[in-house]
């Protein structure tokens, strides 16, 4: 793989271009890839999460965006977990499989804002009241520094980041979120039919697979992989 031989050339450029976990025909004609093969994602940091160690290791199947709600019950959780029970935080592993309209908060303020995504599924801006033309679940209201977590921090202050439900809040504290690659080839066509829109599903598709938020895997099919995870890799399943 480190050689410079035409073979390790070429092996290097396939790998680099699965490591996205998107799609690996990005220049050719946008052809339907309504279903994903293994070659087509991420599958080996699937395997890494399906195989992690932990006391408690938790599921949560979202579909709904609930204003946050959602959200909120993943911190209560993390919270409960460590300090209701005493479970160490490194022994606690928790993922968030998206899919259904929760699926789209996997995706940047550049799709919100382009695909008009806060009026198609009615959800409004907290902020403005209005259909929301950015993704109002992601970002922390905390800065770094703000939401860094000591032994001393006070998971009951409401301005605690132990009280922050946000999706990076989340992911300080260790959450993975799961997109479903399913789940968006069926929105996007529903978003074509709705907006009466001119670009092909695939096209439209590879655009917001540009735009994940940091951290996200897009899987190949979100109810597949919630079955492995329960399955294989022992996680608790929640449905919120």
């Amino acid at each position: 793989m480190n050689g410079l031989t035409r073979r390790s050339f070429a092996t290097k450029a396939c790998a680099g271009i699965a490591a996205l976990g998107i799609v690996s025909r990005l220049n050719q004609p946008a052809e339907a890839q309504l279903v994903w093969t293994t070659s087509e994602w991420n599958l080996a940091t699937f395997e890494g999460l399906l195989h992690e160690k932990a006391r408690v290791k938790q599921l949560f199947d979202i579909t709904q965006v609930e204003d946050g709600a959602s959200l909120a019950k993943v911190k209560n959780s993390l919270n409960g977990l460590h300090y209701g029970f005493g479970v160490p935080v490194d022994q606690v592993k928790v993922i968030c499989g998206m899919h259904g309209p929760a699926n789209l908060l996997n995706y940047d303020d550049y799709v919100w804002q382009k695909y008009r995504i806060g009026a198609w599924l009615n959800i409004n801006d907290p902020r403005t009241r209005e259909p929301a033309v950015r993704n109002p679940y992601y970002f922390s209201k905390l800065t770094d520094d703000a939401a860094h977590i000591t032994a001393v921090t006070d998971p009951s202050a409401e301005t605690s980041p132990l009280q922050d439900a946000s999706m990076q809040g989340l992911q300080r504290r260790g959450a993975r979120f799961l997109s479903c690659h399913t789940a968006l080839e069926e929105q996007v066509r529903q978003l074509i039919k709705h907006y009466t829109l001119s670009e092909t599903p695939e096209t439209i598709v590879r655009d917001m697979l540009a735009h994940t938020v940091p951290e996200v895997l897009v899987v190949a099919s979100m109810v597949s992989a919630i079955a492995l995870l329960q399955c294989e890799g022992g996680y608790s399943y929640v449905v919120v």
